[in-house]
């Protein structure tokens, strides 16, 4: 199995990261693979596919390099830079970052990712990594500055989240359920993946989790400049979160700002996460669970330092009443 071998200080120094660029890169991932993880990123690949095909269908190069790329089990290293730092205004530091890589190299990377001979096709290219710094731009422009307000607001919520669970129940708390084998195995031992590779000792780097919001998710690492990230899918529940407006005869009823709150609740959330999914004011939420509570539609409890609201029985009838009742 992959084993990352952790010191205390770099768990203590390891940071959680919004990254406009991964963002993006896990977007074209998933286009390149459009297997829906939700009814949400049916309707975004829908939208967007048409357009993305026909695209590769008028540039073949970039269409085969995309395949290379993104290989059954590896993505092409040059692909995934990892995050210089705490910024989230990193989408043009790393496409400088992938336009600079050699071509050699480029086509080493590929090599590793497709698991067999390049086609000819790319073994004569000297602008793949060009190639793929503008694709990118265009899966940016197109499918997800639109609705990068949203997006990042999911991925602040599981930022939240993933702290809460790291106070409340420590390091196998928050590594649970992060990535498919991901575990924290105690004695400084991280597990990444359930492949047989040797033991990667990182203690002393910087180490940095990055929350995108398609379903998808790698590590990477830059071993000259110590730095280690795994990008990883927001908690489905999350991830789902503002896509579909509540009923028409619920927001009638208690209006629609107090609506969508209890339809998020459907699992337990803190008032800033739900700040961070709606976009409303803390003072708004806080009055709206107010509201909430008074009328038992929602409870409370406390996890730790933090305040969980979720659905009452009463609320999760009301919400089955108005959607059996249709739009």
């Amino acid at each position: 199995m992959g084993v990352w071998q952790v010191d205390a200080d770099t768990l203590a120094g390891s940071r959680f990261v919004v990254s406009s660029l991964a963002e993006t890169t896990a977007s074209l991932k998933k286009l390149a693979d459009p297997a829906a993880a939700h009814p949400g990123e049916r309707q975004w690949l829908d939208t967007h596919l048409p357009a993305y095909r026909a695209r590769l269908t008028a540039d073949p190069v970039t269409a085969l390099l995309v395949v290379a790329a993104f290989g059954a089990t590896w993505i092409a290293d040059f692909v995934t830079p990892t995050p210089a730092g705490l910024c989230d205004l990193d989408l043009d530091d790393g496409l400088a970052r992938i336009r600079a890589t050699p071509p050699r190299a480029v086509r080493a990377d590929l090599a590793v990712s497709s698991r067999g001979p390049l086609p000819a096709a790319l073994t004569r290219a000297d602008d793949l990594a060009e190639r793929t710094a503008a694709l990118l731009e265009w899966v940016w422009r197109e499918t997800v500055r639109p609705q990068w307000a949203r997006r990042r607001r999911v991925i602040e919520a599981d930022v939240v989240a993933r702290t809460r669970q790291l106070t409340v129940g420590g390091w196998t708390a928050a590594f649970g359920g992060m990535r498919p084998a991901m575990r924290w195995l105690g004695d400084g031992r991280l597990r990444i993946n359930a492949h047989d590779y040797p033991p990667r000792d990182i203690s002393g780097s910087a180490l940095l989790f990055v929350p995108v919001t398609p379903q998808q998710g790698w590590f990477s690492w830059e071993a000259a400049a110590d730095r280690y990230a795994v990008v990883y899918p927001c908690a489905g529940a999350l991830a789902e979160a503002g896509r579909a407006a509540p009923p028409s005869g619920l927001a009638a009823l208690i209006g629609p700002a107090r609506a969508q709150v209890l339809v998020l609740l459907d699992q337990p959330l803190t008032t800033t996460q739900l700040v961070a999914l709606t976009g409303q004011g803390l003072g708004s939420v806080g009055r709206h669970l107010k509201v909430l509570l008074d009328a038992r539609l929602v409870r409370r409890r406390r996890a730790g330092r933090s305040v969980l609201y979720y659905r009452a029985p009463a609320g999760d009838t009301l919400l089955a009443a108005q959607r059996e009742a249709g739009p």
